[in-house]
């Protein structure tokens, strides 16, 4: 079975921006991750194809979903 939608602190989890699925979901809810220029919430369903802004320490990162893991 094949899913063609994640959720945000999951798949922040699985691309390895965060150590942890907590930490990834306590990043979203402080507003450090930006999903199509909007805050999320952790449980926002991601799509191959949106942007994600993500903010960890001094670093921001612009990434664009081409697949889900």
């Amino acid at each position: 079975m094949t899913s063609d939608r994640v959720r945000l602190d999951r798949w922040l989890w699985a691309a390895r921006f965060f150590k942890t699925r907590a930490l990834a979901a306590a990043a979203v809810a402080g507003g450090k991750v930006q999903v199509n220029g909007t805050r999320a919430k952790p449980a926002k369903q991601l799509q191959v194809g949106g942007g994600l802004r993500v903010r960890v320490g001094p670093y921001e990162c612009l990434v664009t979903l081409r697949g889900l893991s």
